[in-house]
């Protein structure tokens, strides 16, 4: 039922159609954007022309004279709406106008006595009639939540929201730039997929009505760009929308944005260069030229080059164990209150890393060099069988992303998925045989990269929580009890 403040507006609505007038409008074009009709001003001065639509955000009436805020994506400008230069029957339904309404005007640009450009109206249209009000005190809402369900209003209601998402699509068009002009390509991998694979991850599953068939909403496009190096598309990437079945928390949601690339006859030494000059790139473009920026609490330099810290090194000077020494590794998990008895000690080796390693990484990082048995995907150091040409970026205590010098010998990768079956049963429920078969035809030596691109959006634009830059962030049901839970899952 339509509270007291939606009938008042309702009530406004049938009186303009009663004068004729559609409350929800039509078409108006040939407008400047908000912004562009303030630099007209500085331009062309006093009574220069201007076509303006957007929402009005404030209303102040003094008599004969309204004043009014119009906001649209590129700012705010004042507008003027007066009995003498208004027809009387503009003049009254200007009347029927409230907060929130979306309008057109055209009039002249004036500076008045407070300093303020504004457009004195000569003509306006009404565009569509908002039948609620907006929110009060809105603008640090403590239940950030209500926000998070109701971005439509957030967006409105708070200008440096809105901002976020248009700073993150320039990053999205920088990171394109950045790679096509190293020769890259871009390229759409299938999302729906017969088998998934390309990171251990619970899938999401569904199913196709006609070929009787269950399939995967992708976990990862990795092998699926993998086989493009195999026909011969030497550099390829693709931002992709991927999908785990697992926690929800301020680093996690099951639907995120993915960069992933590769490169033929590179290795990840090269990756590591792209990586540190596109975050370095992408730095300077959301803030005007600097490379140093606020994180919280910290400020983070992303000037390239970033520091390289080899896995097993960074695990005997945080941890004080050694790779290998599994009785050391398993006591020092339980010191730190990592339950060890049912793990394969690969994966409380890398818990233990978590535990004591990653919280002494603020800077930028590259941890290199990982124990081969955690990366069934990656080549091994030619003198170092154990240990795998990987990497990860680790900035302000947080993985941002995965990088290898990929694995192109079909055997070895075949054993490889063998083992992940045979361990990892619940992440890895069937062996891709297509890939394997790929990589029979050659694939090139390359190196791959993938990155999170929902946390570096975080860290570049100081968002506490991935659902402060993810415009619709998966949010449990209304009225459901219970924590979140976190996934374990990297990236």
């Amino acid at each position: 039922m339509a509270n007291e403040y939606e009938q008042q507006r309702r009530r406004k609505a049938a009186s303009l159609r009663e004068k004729g007038v559609d409350p929800f409008g039509h078409r108006y074009a040939e407008t400047v954007p908000a912004a562009e009709a303030r630099r007209r001003f500085e331009v062309a001065g006093e009574g220069a022309p201007a076509r303006v639509a957007g929402r009005l955000t404030a209303l102040r009436e003094f008599g004969k004279l309204v004043f009014a805020d119009l906001d649209d994506w590129t700012g705010r400008i004042q507008l003027a709406f007066s009995r003498k230069t208004l027809s009387p029957e503009d003049w009254e339904r200007g009347r029927l106008l409230d907060l929130s309404d979306w309008i057109g005007v055209e009039g002249r640009l004036v500076k008045t006595r407070t300093g303020e450009i504004t457009i004195e109206v000569q003509k306006f249209e009404i565009l569509s009639k908002a039948l609620l009000p907006p929110p009060e005190k809105w603008h640090g809402l403590v239940d950030v939540e209500t926000r998070y369900r109701q971005r439509y209003v957030d967006l409105f209601a708070n200008p440096e929201v809105r901002g976020i998402f248009l700073k993150r699509s320039l990053i999205l068009d920088e990171i394109r730039r950045f790679l096509r002009e190293r020769g890259f390509v871009e390229v759409e991998t299938p999302t729906l997929q017969p088998i998934y694979g390309g990171a251990a991850a619970r899938p999401f599953v569904t199913h196709h009505n006609t070929l009787d068939v269950d399939l995967y909403l992708r976990i990862s496009p990795e092998l699926y760009l993998k086989r493009l190096l195999v026909g011969g598309m030497e550099r390829v990437f693709e931002i992709s929308r991927v999908f785990r079945n697992e926690g929800i928390d301020t680093r996690h949601n099951p639907e995120f944005t993915l960069l992933e690339l590769y490169q033929a006859y590179a290795d990840y030494t090269d990756m590591m260069e792209l990586v540190e000059t596109l975050v370095e790139s992408l730095a300077k473009t959301v803030s005007g030229g600097k490379t140093c920026l606020p994180f919280g609490d910290l400020v983070l330099e992303y000037k390239a080059p970033w520091r390289r810290a080899v896995y097993g090194d960074l695990l005997e000077q945080h941890a004080g164990v050694a790779l290998g020494d599994d009785p050391a590794i398993r006591a020092k998990a339980r010191e730190v209150g990592i339950e060890e008895s049912n793990k394969h000690i690969d994966v409380v080796t890398h818990d233990v890393f978590e535990a004591t390693v990653e919280q002494n990484l603020v800077q930028p990082t590259f941890v290199k060099d990982w124990p081969a048995r955690l990366c069934p995907l990656t080549k091994r150091k030619a003198a170092s069988p154990n240990i795998a040409e990987r990497f990860e970026p680790l900035v302000a205590r947080m993985e941002i992303g995965n990088a290898y010098t990929e694995l192109n010998d079909p055997d070895v990768q075949l054993e490889a998925f063998r083992t992940q079956l045979a361990g990892q049963t619940e992440t890895m429920a069937v062996m891709d045989e297509d890939f394997i078969e790929a990589l029979k035809y050659g694939m090139p030596p390359a190196g791959g990269l993938g990155i999170g691109i929902d946390r570096l959006v975080m860290l570049l634009l100081n968002a506490a929580s991935i659902r402060d830059v993810v415009l619709f962030p998966q949010l449990r049901p209304r009225g459901s009890g219970g924590a979140q839970s976190a996934s374990s899952t990297r990236l």
